[in-house]
């Protein structure tokens, strides 16, 4: 068979006679490998008996199997091909063995897999190398009598302000943290734990656990938390930061860990607002369910203009009249009936809607201003307020807007009031006071809405261009029981007269807090006593007869 010797590939020519192989011939490449069976990194025979019977039987006529050789030192990978040969005159079967060496296309690979499946900055597991060692762990766990997998947790830890470290400090100094903050977690977990990055500033932590106590959760949790109790020192900085921290607890027959994951960071999402370590329920992802649908029911309701304005008068409390209208946004979904703007407004300011939300609304109000107009055949003495979100403050280029609409509307500046919360001052007073001025010098009036609740500044308070403090309704409602609200009442009307603003209390609802807040000196008030938001048509005819 000198034919075979000239093949780069280790080759052999078996005949099979009844239950016996025997090697007719083998070429250098064969036997240089040692690949005879009986040899040290001989070929194994039951694997030659089996892909024989199944070429012999196969109509075309080849198997082919993967095979390991055992050299200590180095095994070598091969796929093993057998083919039956046709060849005439002979009493046996022969067969033509080949081998091929996939061993460092495997290495490659394998190589290749491992890379993508760690984070090249902190060298940890990333999301989709810790889902298959997490998965791994689960598939190898001893099972008990009952058929459950042993208690574990997974934890998901967010680093709080990161993004602002990366903006003002650098990308450098970012990585510098990240990879501080996988050194210490290493440091604290045990070896059985398995710690990845899963994300720009967050990890994710597989946590075999004792039980599911409460004492030992904590331990953990409080085991993460102690690499936030020294500062970081980086480059030439030193930084004192904090996590927020999710966790999801095992399951009996829930393996996917992706799953785990996503339960822990909904649990994460709630832990950043209550500012300590949350433990996933089922229904929180009920509610993360709701807020899907809500979104993809709000992008649906806004497109096809679904939404609908109502109105709730600005009555002047010195002598009744109906100065103005504060125009909310109402949602009746055809499936879901009145959906509550306290659940569809923070959904919007989460996924970007609030801008083509805040904008519908202030361009519908402007309309319906000018509807009003014409039915009254005049320009009424009214003023509209529409309010602005944090999240649109933030994101819009909000002076731009107004005057693109305002002009499309052919709406004077002067009929228009912005109302704004605290909280848009505080994420960031300079761009907050460099917007406003520009809203000001579009002679559009602009109101602080729920004055009180937040963390007012009153330095940056002087500062702004406000002309109404709106004075929260947890001051009002109940004033007349506690003395306390009547106190900051008066405190804040006390402030706004220092700094030249006028006043509107929300949620009047009795003819004696209307009558207190007027002799308190408030210009302006509005709740249910006077009426609630109503539809466009209604809020008319309320202004009308008011108006006598």
């Amino acid at each position: 068979m000198a034919a075979l010797d000239p093949l780069p590939i280790p080759a052999a020519v078996v005949m099979r006679a009844g239950e016996d192989l025997e090697f007719m011939a083998t070429n250098p490449a064969f036997s240089e490998r040692g690949l005879a069976p009986g040899e040290p990194n001989g070929l194994d025979l039951r694997l030659l008996t089996e892909l024989i019977s199944v070429a012999y039987r196969n109509d075309s006529g080849k198997a082919v199997k993967p095979w390991m050789s055992q050299d200590p030192i180095k095994p070598r990978r091969y796929d093993v091909t057998v083919a039956r040969m046709d060849l005439r005159g002979m009493e046996w079967p022969h067969f033509l063995v080949s081998l091929i060496d996939r061993t460092s296309e495997i290495e490659t690979h394998d190589s290749f897999r491992r890379e993508t499946m760690r984070d090249s900055l902190t060298g940890l597991p990333n999301r989709a190398g810790f889902e298959d060692e997490v998965e791994n762990r689960l598939a190898d766990a001893p099972v008990s009598g009952r058929g459950n997998l042993g208690a574990f947790a997974i934890f998901t830890l967010d680093i709080a302000r990161f993004s602002q470290i990366n903006e003002c400090a650098g990308s450098i100094v970012g990585d510098e943290l990240i990879i501080t903050v996988a050194r210490r977690l290493m440091g604290r977990m045990r070896k059985t734990d398995v710690v990845a990055r899963i994300g720009g500033n967050e990890f994710a932590l597989f946590v075999p656990l004792r039980g599911t106590s409460e004492r030992e959760l904590m331990r953990i949790t409080n085991r993460i938390r102690s690499i936030f109790a020294d500062p970081y020192r980086l480059s030439d900085l030193e930084i004192q930061i904090d996590g927020a921290i999710g966790i999801a607890l095992s399951k009996q027959g829930q393996t996917d860990c992706a799953n785990y994951i996503r339960q822990a960071q909904i649990a994460l999402k709630r832990a950043k607002q209550t500012r300590q370590a949350e433990i996933y329920t089922p229904e929180e992802l009920d509610k993360a369910r709701r807020r899907f649908t809500l979104e993809t029911e709000l992008r649906k309701a806004i497109e096809l203009d679904r939404l609908e304005l109502y109105f709730q008068p600005l009555i002047d409390l010195s002598n009744g009249f109906v100065t103005g209208f504060e125009a909310l946004a109402r949602w009746k979904d055809p499936d879901y009936g009145m959906i509550s703007p306290a659940e569809f407004i923070p959904v919007a300011e989460e996924c970007g809607l609030i801008l083509p939300l805040g904008r519908w609304a202030l361009d519908r109000a402007c309309k319906v201003l000018g509807e009003w107009d014409q039915k009254a055949g005049e320009e009424l003495p009214l003023k509209i307020s529409v309010n602005v979100s944090a999240a649109q403050f933030a994101r819009d280029d909000i002076p731009s807007m107004v005057s693109g609409i305002l002009r499309a509307n052919r709406t004077r500046p002067e009929r228009i009031m912005l109302e704004l919360t605290e909280s848009v001052v505080v994420s960031d007073p300079a761009r907050a006071v460099k917007v406003m001025n520009a809203l000001r010098a579009l002679d559009v009036s602009l109101a602080m809405d729920d004055f009180g609740t937040g963390y007012s500044n009153l330095a940056y308070l002087q500062q702004l261009p406000i002309d109404v403090l709106k004075i929260d309704r947890s001051f009002v409602t109940h004033m007349l029981q506690e003395r306390d609200k009547v106190a900051i009442v008066r405190a804040i009307l006390s402030l706004a007269s220092a700094l030249n603003m006028e006043t509107t209390a929300e949620g009047i609802e009795t003819l004696e807090i209307a009558h207190t807040l007027a002799a308190l000196g408030c210009s302006y008030g509005q709740g249910y006593f006077y009426s609630p938001p109503v539809p466009a048509s209604r809020a008319y005819e309320f202004m009308m007869e008011r108006m006598g």
